[in-house]
């Protein structure tokens, strides 16, 4: 559809690069529309890559009466484990209950209508535990006797707005990240778009624009010339990782005494992942958002509350925030604003505009289908949804249809694979598997032996993956492999960024020389 310096027409531009822009344009391309979606840094930099890293149906929601956000969300988990069986896992977890926090019949009540609001084919229903007979239980303050047992899944979230973009290209979508949309002309019939990257400008004419930049989703309109601005209330979700607290692969949640909840969650084998805050943000910049050392030592408190293993904040190993995009809403509190979606139809100014504001990761693809299922309309296309059943790249474990039987016997299949590539180094063919799915045999498609998998730059990472990531997934910088693509930032020793990004920089120049 073209390149850098060159004009591209197309149907719709996407404008935003996290979770809501790839699912959007996944969806489009898929339906037979010409497509662009820019990103101004890399695909899932910001607020898609700062989550909890959760496919749930949000439990504490039901206490706010967001039955029917709750209900939604509860029906696209079953969806995505089973088109995305890679990189989403099912969880469960384990809510630890004393004297003093919410009544066991409210809890008991909670959990019923999460295991009955929505369709639950293959994930098991909640249940009462005592905590003396249940390993979980040792790792736990003697206090906690009881705890209530709930599912919901895992996901990698960064990963996910990679795939979802990969499979928007794969279906004909331009994707350019590092590419900012600068300005925007609006006529009757279509936007003129000034798209600037390293390479130069990008004109785009579109039929439609859609406003998907998450926290400048408010600002991005008045800054572009495209409209006025939106008002967004911007909150601030930080984690913190810390060594493992915890043996098992259960997650907790742990009721604290302001009413809020915090997660611990299995992070990466040898850690824990502990969140989230909420926290209004009132900064201009949300390009560079950190903890503060009151969320830290709130999360801290919320650990030591709970678990035998105190910690504090020399304990952590790593931390990340987000700022969350979320509707305005006059007088709750920041943890009890909603996470639902809304969308903002404009057709009277000229060419259409589609804004988007608010959401959750655990939405994205209902989010985007009822977002094409207005675009194509409005651009005389009709065409039917389909992303409910189709697998994200690397998800067709068992066949192209997403089935129960990938999320269920998804160890199978790694066993499968193992035989496959029984050369690989331990521990790399369950990193890869998780990561890439059916997709590592494209990875590793000219790979017979270990050697084939070129030098090792930093711990864990070959050349071969690398050069995939590259290739095939935008990465362009170190931190896009060790933190967005992987997670091997966690693993590799001081300086390993700075001898990956010396690789890439001479990857580009030898790549630059061949042409």
């Amino acid at each position: 559809m073209g390149e850098h310096g060159k004009r591209i027409e197309c149907d719709v531009l996407v404008v935003g690069g996290g979770i809501n822009g790839a699912g959007i344009a996944r969806d489009a391309a898929g339906r037979g529309l010409r497509v662009v979606l820019c990103e101004k840094d890399d695909l899932a930099q910001h607020t898609s890559s700062a989550s909890s890293k959760l496919i749930h149906g949000g439990l504490r929601y039901l206490e706010q009466y967001h039955f029917g956000l709750v209900r939604k969300a509860l029906a696209e988990r079953e969806v995505l484990l089973k088109s995305a069986p890679h990189i989403i896992r099912p969880l469960r977890f384990l809510m630890p209950h004393a004297p003093g926090q919410r009544p066991a019949w409210m809890i008991r009540a909670g959990l019923f209508l999460y295991d009955h609001l929505a369709r639950r084919d293959f994930l098991p229903a909640s249940s009462t535990v005592a905590l003396r007979n249940h390993p979980a239980g040792a790792a736990l303050q003697r206090r906690f006797t009881q705890a209530f047992a709930y599912s919901d899944a895992w996901v990698d979230d960064a990963r996910l707005v990679v795939l979802a973009a990969l499979d928007a290209r794969e279906r004909g979508a331009t994707i350019l990240t590092r590419t900012r949309c600068a300005r925007v002309r609006r006529d009757a019939r279509r936007w003129e778009a000034d798209l600037e990257g390293a390479d130069g400008t990008v004109h785009v004419h579109a039929r439609c624009l859609v406003n998907a930049a998450g926290p400048w989703a408010g600002s991005f309109l008045q800054a572009t010339g495209a409209g006025p601005a939106r008002p967004l209330r911007l909150v601030k979700g930080s984690h913190i990782v810390v060594p493992r607290l915890f043996d098992g692969d259960q997650a907790f949640l742990l009721q604290q005494p302001d009413g809020r909840i915090v997660f611990a969650l299995p992070y990466e084998g040898a850690f824990t992942l502990v969140g989230t805050t909420d926290v209004d943000h009132d900064a201009q910049d949300v390009d560079r958002v950190a903890i503060s050392p009151a969320e830290t030592a709130y999360l801290c408190d919320a650990v030591n509350r709970c678990f035998e293993r105190r910690i504090g904040p020399d304990d952590v190993v790593w931390s990340y925030a987000g700022v969350r995009p979320l509707i305005a809403d006059d007088g709750a509190s920041a943890s009890s604003a909603s996470r639902d979606y809304r969308f903002e139809h404009d057709t009277a100014g000229g060419a259409p505009l589609l804004s988007v504001f608010g959401g959750k990761v655990t939405t994205f693809r209902k989010l985007a289908e009822q977002a094409v299922d207005w675009i194509g309309p409005v651009l005389g296309r009709q065409v039917p949804a389909w992303t409910a059943h189709a697998c994200l790249p690397g998800g067709d474990l068992y066949g192209r249809e997403p089935v129960a039987r990938a999320v269920l016997e998804y160890d199978a299949w790694v066993r499968t694979r193992r035989q496959q590539f029984a050369w690989l180094p331990d521990g790399l063919l369950p990193r890869y598997a998780r990561s890439y799915g059916t997709r590592l045999a494209t990875m590793l498609a000219h790979c017979r032996a270990r050697a084939d998998l070129g030098e090792e730059i930093v711990a864990g990472l070959y050349e071969v993956e690398a050069d995939y990531l590259v290739r095939q997934e935008w990465a362009m910088a170190a931190d896009d492999i060790l933190w967005r693509r992987t997670k091997l930032g966690l693993h590799v020793a001081p300086g390993a960024a700075q001898r990956l990004d010396a690789w890439l920089t001479a990857r580009r120049r030898s790549t630059v020389a061949a042409q």
